[in-house]
């Protein structure tokens, strides 16, 4: 098994974590009244310097109104986490739209699949 940087996945998880907070228009500083932490502590999680424990996972999920399982995986580059990704995505979209989205999406897998 191939060795990897320990720190990527929490930057990953961080990224996740910040993009739900802006998402749901809130700044780091409510982030941490609302888990009783300080604003530091927010950001740094954020910036992947200390991944969030599994409570603070879950307090988070709660917060920005997700699934733990969502900020673990958004960045993730297994195949099954990003079809996941897409679906979330997509689910927000309107029919005519998801449907141009797919067509895209599927020459893009055509074209770069014969490289």
């Amino acid at each position: 098994m191939p060795k990897t940087d320990s720190k990527q996945p929490a930057e990953l998880i961080g990224q996740a974590i910040s993009r739900k907070r802006i998402a749901c228009g809130m700044s780091q500083e409510q982030v941490a009244e609302s888990l009783g932490i300080g604003s530091e502590a927010v950001s740094r999680i954020e910036r992947g310097l200390v991944p969030p424990n599994v409570e603070r996972l879950m307090q988070l999920a709660t917060l920005f109104g997700c699934e733990a399982a969502e900020l673990l995986t958004e960045g993730s580059s297994r195949p099954e986490d990003q079809a996941r990704r897409l679906l979330s995505l997509l689910a927000t979209l309107k029919a005519d739209d998801r449907t141009l989205v797919m067509e895209l999406v599927e020459r893009l897998v055509e074209r770069l699949g014969r490289r």
